[in-house]
This record gives structure tokens, C-alpha cells and sequence, in this order.
């Protein structure tokens, strides 16, 4: 696990009080003075309905960010999605594919440029973008959350923590998470941490804790 960071890896995003409190806490400023860049990358390859997206996007307006960016770093060249990045307080990665989010990391060169980046800035996950940051995308995991793996994708993680977020538990929309993850976990030794939407795991220089109004399991 990586230190110097502060990550809060989330199944929903900014969802209850208990996780914006703990946003506000990593924070060296008022929100009102914080910059906020949303990564919604992991999207592009999800089809039909985006309204999730919508409403994430919608929660960091309604929480009164001084600024809420947007770049997609599949879409535009380095030179246009850094700078916007270095300006930030806050990077906020959304959810959708990982084996597509992280492929697209690493074609872009931001899998490199992150530890140096979230030195001086928080990271918010949601769903993938909170799975990206572990050693490895387990496959075992991920089908549990997928019903097909993205064709080309590499399944290493970025490695900035040691241990796998699992989203979505007992979610009606990912009911797989509930019914396989018990029997998965015993087949891989990375520990797991699988959370549902009202849940998060804060990162602070390397020391990991649930923040939750919800449920949570932690296995291994």
C-alpha cells in the first residue's frame, strides 16, 4: 500500500453524510474553496441508461464545490486532461468498467502519474473507480460485478492499495455481489473489502477504515 495518499473508495459516491463528512475531513479547505475534476472514463463502454452517472455528477453541485471539471482522459490527449488535474484539490473517478477505466489509465499514462498527482490531493472512487486502485483485478472478483470481460483489458491494478474493493453489495442492480462473494473469497488470498452503496473505505498514508451507514463484509 502506498502512503502520503488520502483515498476514499466508495460503491456510490458522495451517498450519506457519514461519507461527505469524511470527504470534508480529508480536505486542507473549506469545500466551498476545493476544485473537483470528475474522471467519467469507465462510462464510455456502458450501455443504455446513464442516469447513475447524471446523478453523481449532481451530488458534487449539490455539495458546493468552489469548481466541478470534467475530462475524459480516453477522449483527449494528455496535454489537454493534466492540467485540468494539477489545478484540482479533489480527483473523482466514476464508476462503469474497470477492465476498460484501467486499460485507459495506462494507454493515457495517468497509471504512472497518479502516486505523484494524489500527493497533495484526494481521490474519491465510485464502483471502478474505486476497484482500479488494488494489485490486481481479480478475475474471480470481477465476475462477480461483470457477466463479460472487456476484450483487450489487462486486469492489473494500479497497486496504490492492498487490497480489493468489491462494490455494490446487496444492491438490486448487481445481485451476484450478495449470492458469490462468500464462496469467491475463499478461492483468492487479497484481502476484500465488499461494500454497498451507503458504505466506503477511507485511505489515509496507508491506514485503511469503513466509513458506513450501511453494510460491509472484510474477508482475508
Amino acid at each position: 500500500m502506498v502512503s502520503r495518499m488520502k483515498l476514499l473508495l466508495t460503491s456510490a459516491g458522495y451517498k450519506n453524510d457519514s461519507i461527505i463528512t469524511a470527504l470534508k475531513n480529508l480536505l486542507t479547505a473549506d469545500i466551498k474553496q476545493t476544485k473537483l475534476v470528475f474522471i467519467p472514463t469507465a462510462a464510455n463502454v456502458e450501455r443504455g441508461n446513464k442516469e447513475w452517472l447524471i446523478t453523481d455528477l449532481h451530488r458534487c453541485i449539490e455539495l458546493g464545490f468552489q469548481e466541478v471539471d470534467i475530462v475524459d482522459i480516453a477522449a483527449v490527449p494528455q496535454h489537454v486532461w493534466l492540467p485540468p488535474l494539477e489545478a484540482a484539490d479533489v480527483i473523482m473517478v466514476g464508476g462503469g468498467n474497470a477492465y476498460y477505466l484501467m486499460d485507459q489509465m495506462r494507454k493515457s499514462g495517468l497509471a504512472d502519474m497518479l502516486p505523484e498527482i494524489l500527493k497533495n490531493r484526494v481521490y474519491v472512487g465510485v464502483s471502478a473507480g474505486s476497484m482500479v486502485m488494488a494489485p490486481k483485478l481479480k478475475e474471480e472478483v470481477l465476475h462477480v460485478i461483470y457477466d463479460e470481460v472487456f476484450e483487450g483489458a489487462s486486469n492489473e491494478g494500479l497497486g496504490l492499495v492492498d487490497f480489493l474493493v468489491v462494490p455494490h453489495l446487496n444492491s438490486p442492480y448487481f445481485p451476484r455481489t450478495a449470492e458469490m462473494i462468500d464462496e469467491v473469497a475463499k478461492r483468492i488470498n487479497t484481502p476484500l473489502y465488499v461494500i454497498d452503496d451507503e458504505s466506503a473505505v477511507q485511505v489515509v498514508d496507508g491506514k485503511a477504515e469503513v466509513v458506513t451507514e450501511g453494510r460491509w463484509k472484510r474477508y482475508n
